[in-house]
């Protein structure tokens, strides 16, 4: 569905990752996972459109994202979840969902509402008033409301208590089986790679690892470097 192939990018002449090979298929869920500083927030910006690429492709459903705009992105059925939620704090977590919705005018929060019912308790509270747990309910919601195919998350678990981000986790099977696959960027490894099918690793911009989730979580160099194992 979502493919990159040999991706370069970064911020002008400071280039942050190189010949990056990334897929996401239908109805999965796939871990970018890797140290502070490996470049993965801006992979996924330049997976986005936020951030040049100068090299390589990017295609969604065959077609080439390069060139588009973040507002055509969208469109097309992509969304970001970006790190720290970045609600909109003075709005009601009634508002900052039907804005996530704006590009395509969907105004029925009932799906999202259902996934995460805290969210519902709180439709009319004003968003920056709610615990940093409920913010990223909030924020994983409101992506959601533009109907993606796939939706990208940075940083889920930044912050937050293990029980909540453990709540946010069990909804992600959920959110992929009913048609929306998912990419996670996660610095908690263990918590990545259980909920995910497939990984890659990036390691100062470049993936030095990729496979199954499983398979990774049971490398002794992923052990070592990531699980402090061995």
């Amino acid at each position: 569905m979502l493919e990159a192939t040999q991706l370069s990018g970064g911020y002008g002449r400071v280039q942050v990752f190189w010949d990056v090979d990334l897929r996401v298929g239908e109805n999965e869920i796939v871990a970018l996972i890797g140290p502070n500083g490996a470049g993965k927030t801006t992979l996924l910006r330049a997976l986005t459109g936020m951030v040049e690429i100068s090299s390589g492709t990017v295609e969604f459903r065959g077609e080439a994202l390069q060139g588009r705009s973040i507002e055509q992105i969208v469109s097309l059925g992509i969304s970001h979840v970006p790190e720290g939620r970045r609600l909109f704090p003075g709005l009601s977590v009634r508002d900052n969902l039907r804005l996530g919705g704006w590009r395509t005018r969907n105004t029925n929060i009932d799906r999202v509402v259902d996934l995460f019912p805290r969210i519902g308790e709180r439709i009319n509270q004003i968003a920056g008033t709610m615990s940093g747990g409920e913010q990223q309910m909030c924020a994983i919601a409101r992506g959601l409301m533009s109907e993606p195919h796939v939706m990208m998350i940075d940083e889920l678990s930044l912050g937050l208590a293990p029980v909540v981000v453990d709540e946010i986790i069990a909804r992600l099977p959920d959110i992929a089986s009913s048609g929306t696959s998912i990419l996670l960027v996660e610095q908690d490894v263990d918590t990545a790679l259980t909920v995910a099918e497939r990984a890659y690793v990036l390691d100062t911009g470049h993936i030095v690892l990729s496979g199954k989730a499983s398979d990774l979580l049971a490398d002794p160099r992923v052990q070592e470097s990531y699980l402090g194992v061995g």
